[in-house]
């Protein structure tokens, strides 16, 4: 047993080690900022694109920070109500109207679902189909929860020209304010760019192809290059699939981070945030009952073994939690951070760990029942679409 504590003591530190010095710098968030200033003038136009579903709530801060960008005169806003029952439409409607812009925001009444697609991106390509009309040099894919910053549009233009970049997103600043997204929101942040690290995103050499969905600009023809919203058409995690189609027909791609625009939506419970995490978490494991296992393993000896071995009583072992734990304190304190938070969150990592396996699991047994995807009142990952 001390020999078999040994083994996985020392495998858990070469993971650390790894993660730290050789996995694409994804901890180190002070890099994944825009390099570059917002574009002073745009003469390009920008389609925005909206899907909302009963989003009331939220939409009107979205619709107000879009029309008060920096580059604003250069905004076509085009919202998809995607069959709300809360007056979504109207409140985009009036805020348009109380910004003194009616006439730059376009609401569509969404058509019924056909199979083979998901509501979001079913209300997207209606959104892209409308702005399409207009010829706009970029289309601009956002929630309907994203509050803009001022510059944050035009820095987003910036980035895609200086570097030639076909889809640039941000990872926006989620709401972060209850004790359950303290604990769980930048853990969240932390695991997608671990999965999906920046560096490795805008490296055309490698495969690996990730995107924020909150905030996407694209340019239409690398969409059309893509195969346009068809090609993932059945996707839930839409925003890696996209940008996946587009590096694969030989676009390039930009994922950071941007301090200034920000989620609305608050998930004030620990089980808001779990049926947000298990909509997705088994789909992203492609439904394999062997990458469960594997995943499950691999997160108990990475971020929960370290804690078993200070409680071993065995000195060794002791110094080889400590100095795990030390290293994963390290690689998440730039994130807690990020987030404004004492460095001391960063001890948090194990528990926030422990919820997101129940969270994946929940999400097996969810896809197995046949309840996998569950949104807002629809099931989108289910067998029948395997």
């Amino acid at each position: 047993m001390h020999l078999l504590g040994i083994i996985l003591g020392m495998s858990c530190l070469a993971a650390w080690i790894y993660l730290l010095a050789a996995h694409g710098s994804f901890w180190k968030v002070w890099r994944l900022g825009s390099q570059v200033s917002p574009a002073e003038a745009i003469g390009a136009t920008i389609a925005v694109v909206i899907p909302a579903r009963n989003e009331a709530e939220v939409i009107g801060a979205t619709v107000q920070s879009l029309l008060g960008q920096s580059c604003a005169e250069s905004i076509r806003i085009f919202v998809v109500d995607d069959h709300s029952t809360d007056g979504t439409a109207e409140v985009a409607r009036q805020v348009a109207q109380a910004c003194g812009r009616p006439e730059a925001a376009t609401v569509i009444s969404g058509r019924a679902l056909p199979a083979g697609w998901t509501g979001k991106l079913w209300a997207v390509q209606q959104g892209i189909d409308q702005a399409l009309r207009i010829d706009p040099d970029f289309l601009l894919l956002t929630d309907a929860d994203i509050q803009h910053g001022r510059s944050n549009v035009a820095t987003l233009i910036a980035i895609a020209e200086s570097g030639n970049y076909d889809l640039a997103s941000f990872m926006v600043k989620l709401h972060c304010r209850s004790s359950a997204e303290k604990l769980l929101i930048p853990a969240f942040v932390f695991f997608f760019f671990m999965l999906y690290p920046p560096d490795w995103i805008r490296d055309m050499r490698r495969k690996v192809a990730g995107a924020a969905g909150g905030c996407m600009l694209i340019r239409p023809q690398a969409l059309q290059n893509a195969g346009g919203m068809a090609a993932i058409r059945g996707h839930i995690i839409d925003d890696c699939a996209l940008a996946r189609a587009v590096k694969v027909s030989g676009g390039r791609v930009w994922l950071g981070v941007t301090p200034d625009t920000m989620s609305t939506r608050e998930y004030v419970s620990f089980g808001e945030i779990e049926r947000m995490i298990s909509r997705t978490a088994f789909n992203q494991l492609r439904h394999s009952a062997a990458l469960l296992v594997g995943s499950i393993a691999g997160l108990a000896v990475t971020y929960l073994l370290p804690l078993a071995l200070l409680l071993s009583g065995n000195t060794l072992l002791v110094a080889l939690g400590a100095l795990c734990w030390l290293l994963m304190a390290i690689a998440y304190a730039p994130m807690v951070r990020f987030y404004g938070f004492s460095a001391v969150w960063a001890l948090t990592l194990p528990a926030a760990a422990t919820f997101y396996m129940f969270a994946t699991v929940h999400s097996a047994v969810k896809f197995w029942s046949g309840r996998g995807g569950e949104w807002k009142g629809r099931t989108q990952d289910v067998i029948a679409r395997q």
